[in-house]
């Protein structure tokens, strides 16, 4: 099976310091949504592994949640693709969980929802714990310079394997072989 796994704000839409609380809020980031497609089309399943701890803070509930995702769905439907499952954590890092990245509970979940390992599953990020999260179960990290994603790779010391893009759009490039 091919697999990608993407993260949310900073890859797809566009990344916000005081959380995307409304789907008015949730703006994709150019290109991200023809890259979708792009995958769709060259026979990719899609799902996402998305920290939303604005539930946890009570600054979004599940409704709303579930509305922005709506959203998501259908403009990427519209453009000729498909997201096939959203992962996602709604702690705080007070709560400790195992599902907030950069620990695996999340990854975990897919590999057992999809009967696979992620052994080099493309897994695109903006922040370093997008990144550490795919290294620790074996899948390919890929760090976008769109979201936090700049300062990041300025902060240095990115997984050994992590390969660096401009955007969504450019890394989905690399992944299917177009120029």
């Amino acid at each position: 099976m091919k697999l990608v796994i993407l993260d949310h704000n900073g890859v797809i839409n566009q990344s916000s310091d005081t959380f995307i609380k409304t789907p008015d809020e949730w703006e994709p980031i150019p290109g991200s949504i023809e890259a979708i497609a792009r995958l769709t089309q060259s026979g990719y399943r899609i799902v996402t592994a998305t920290n939303q701890s604005g539930i946890g803070r009570g600054l979004l509930d599940m409704v709303t949640f579930n509305a922005i995702n709506d959203k998501m769905y259908k403009v990427v439907a519209q453009a000729g693709g498909h997201i096939d499952s959203i992962f996602f954590c709604p702690h705080t890092s007070a709560d400790k969980c195992r599902c907030r990245k950069p620990k695996t509970g999340m990854f975990e979940e897919i590999m057992q929802r999809y009967g696979t390992d992620l052994k080099n599953t493309p897994t695109i990020g903006d922040a370093m714990r997008d990144l550490v999260a795919a290294e620790a179960v074996g899948a390919l990290p890929i760090l976008v310079l769109t979201g936090k994603g700049k300062v990041t790779q300025e902060q240095g010391a990115l997984p050994p394997r992590t390969q660096v893009y401009d955007d969504l759009a450019a890394a989905v490039n690399a992944i299917v072989g177009y120029a």
